[in-house]
């Protein structure tokens, strides 16, 4: 199933402090891992769907880029989202 927006909401609630806050770099790291959780389990039953297997690279680069800027500026919150997220380094 989809990202919905009552899961984004709830999403940003959780890692944002409030649901406006979207553009926290918790906030979007979380979404992006929803989302790539998505496309993981859609690429398990549809293994030759290309288009989504390279937005599924994008995206965990675009995750990737986040979690380092934020390991750079604030390295407790980065250890808070990883334990979290339960994410590999």
């Amino acid at each position: 199933m989809k990202v919905t927006s009552a899961d984004k909401k709830e999403i940003f609630k959780n890692f944002g402090g409030s649901e406006t806050n979207t553009g926290s770099s918790e906030a979007q790291i979380a979404l992006f891992t929803k989302r790539i959780e998505f496309m993981t389990d859609h690429l398990r039953t549809y293994k030759k769907d290309f288009s989504t297997e390279r937005a599924l690279i994008s995206l965990v680069g675009k995750r990737r880029s986040l979690l380092d800027y934020l390991q750079k500026t604030d390295i407790e919150r980065y250890r808070k989202i990883i334990s979290s997220l339960k994410i590999r380094k």
